[in-house]
């Protein structure tokens, strides 16, 4: 059984990622449960450079397969913001149940059709040979008037994706992964993965 080291230590992504990866015969573990402190800079001016910062600097403590992932959430009205900063908007600290606040607070007055978003996920996976890949993925939508649902995590609650009158946080884990940025970005890395060990 292949070896899988995912660089986070969210525990909510990693059970996203052993959800899709299901059924290959790999054994997905976070960096977190193998004890691998690094901390990466992200320095990167996109998702994809930053995702692949990411997994190399796991990659140096480990043969096995690493996959690293950057996302976060674009705001048209908001010149794309939070962007690449997502995870350190408002402060590295600070809860998303604030940041989601400020979000709307910004968009107050707002009409829907200004107030499209979307979830973007880059993925990149180091092989045990050093071969990098990367697959960037998109979950398109808009952001509500209010925050709603409590089985998302991050800015799940506001986010409401293109086709649907719920928020991605009223959604099932299954719903979400059909349609997700994650999920989507996942399943290209999936079919890497089982080209790769020749499953």
């Amino acid at each position: 059984m292949e070896k899988i080291i995912f660089a986070t230590g969210n525990k909510n992504k990693v059970k996203e990622v052993k959800k899709i990866l299901e059924g290959l015969d790999v054994e997905v573990y976070s960096k977190k449960e193998l004890n691998i402190k690094e901390d990466v800079e992200e320095t990167g001016s996109t998702f994809e450079e930053n995702a692949i910062l990411k997994a190399k600097a796991i990659a140096k403590y480990t043969d096995s397969i690493v996959i690293a992932d950057d996302s976060g959430l674009e705001v048209d009205y908001l010149n794309k913001e939070p962007g690449i900063y997502s995870s350190r908007y408002l402060g590295e600290d600070t809860p998303y149940e604030v940041k989601n606040k400020e979000i709307l607070r910004r968009l107050e007055g707002v009409s829907k059709e200004y107030r499209t978003a979307r979830f973007v996920c880059a993925m990149a996976i180091i092989m045990p040979d050093g071969e990098c890949l990367t697959a960037v993925e998109t979950m398109e939508g808009y952001i509500g008037t209010e925050a709603s649902g409590k089985n998302g995590f991050g800015y799940d609650p506001i986010f409401y994706p293109n086709g649907y009158e719920i928020s991605s946080a009223d959604m099932t884990m299954e719903e979400k992964n059909d349609i997700s940025h994650r999920g989507k970005a996942l399943r290209k890395i999936r079919d890497i993965i089982k080209e790769k060990l020749g499953d």
